[in-house]
């Protein structure tokens, strides 16, 4: 099953819904990156959270940046969705140490830390972009995009994620939701919601069990009722090319290309997010320097 995201409302019109199936997209993140379990739950949820963010812009060609910074051990957390919420995203250290709260329950919080902020920068194709900021709570990342949209955004919601490591390092499962409610919704949408997430329990137990997005809106939103109204599928997509690295040099100005050509040597650029290593000869930087 390939992973995709679905968002809709309740049919009260209350409340926006947006749940997604990451696995497949924390796998590759794993993979790319060789994170250790700790790290990979931390980079999974940031990415599913990212994924869901980025789809919610609906802009054309936006992008959305959340970066979590929280003085624990994996240093910073980046992450970028384009506008259908596919993303791409690397840590600054991929192999932390093991950290449980109790057996089989690994400890992101300490590993992200909440000495920090989170960070979200949205691109919405006008000429500056948006950023808020806010700090962190837990470092457990669904709560502090709950904090997010309560303080930046002035937006009640709710936000849980779940990546399930194997003893193997391998990713079980992966996935979230986020709840948003509009102006106007009444106390007992509120309660309802509330005993629904109660109800349905934790992201990880529901994808473990079989659960689709649709079926833990279901699960989630209860007598509430859920309307569907678009279902995209979504990966692990890093958009680095060539012509792009030759960009990123071209604007580093003609001192800098020039220091590098006379050091005589390849000069190797690597992508964070993908970690593809593009190698340019002094012949080509002296290329570039004829096209400033």
């Amino acid at each position: 099953m390939k992973d995709y995201l679905v968002r809709g409302m309740t049919m009260d019109g209350f409340v926006k819904v947006v749940a997604i199936r990451s696995t497949d997209i924390v796998r590759q993140a794993a993979q790319i990156h060789g994170t250790t379990p700790n790290a990979t739950a931390a980079l999974g949820r940031a990415l599913t959270a990212g994924s869901m963010m980025g789809n919610m812009q609906k802009v054309e060609n936006g992008s959305m940046t959340l970066q979590i910074r929280g003085g624990g051990p994996i240093g910073t957390i980046t992450v970028v969705s384009d506008a259908e919420g596919n993303v791409r995203g690397y840590v600054t250290e991929p192999k932390v140490p093991h950290q449980s709260m109790y057996p089989g329950k690994l400890d992101v919080g300490a590993t992200v830390g909440t000495n920090g902020t989170l960070t979200v920068i949205r691109d919405l194709q006008m000429k500056e972009p948006y950023i808020g900021s806010v700090p962190l709570v837990t470092g457990e990342i669904g709560d502090d995009i709950i904090a997010y949209f309560a303080q930046s955004e002035q937006t009640p919601t709710a936000c849980a994620l779940g990546v399930l490591v194997n003893g193997d390092m391998s990713v079980e499962v992966a996935g979230g939701y986020i709840l948003q409610l509009l102006p106007g919704a009444p106390d007992e949408v509120i309660d309802a919601l509330e005993e629904g997430m109660q109800r349905a329990g934790s992201v990880t137990q529901m994808l473990e069990d079989g659960l689709s997005p649709e079926d833990i809106l279901a699960q989630v939103c209860g007598s509430l009722g859920v309307v569907f109204m678009e279902t995209t599928e979504v990966s692990y997509k890093c958009y680095c090319s060539r012509s792009r690295v030759e960009r990123v040099l071209i604007s580093l100005g003609r001192k800098e290309l020039e220091e590098i050509m006379a050091e005589g040597e390849n000069f190797p650029v690597e992508c964070h997010f993908c970690e593809t290593t593009y190698e340019f000869t002094p012949d080509e930087i002296r290329d570039l320097l004829e096209r400033i």
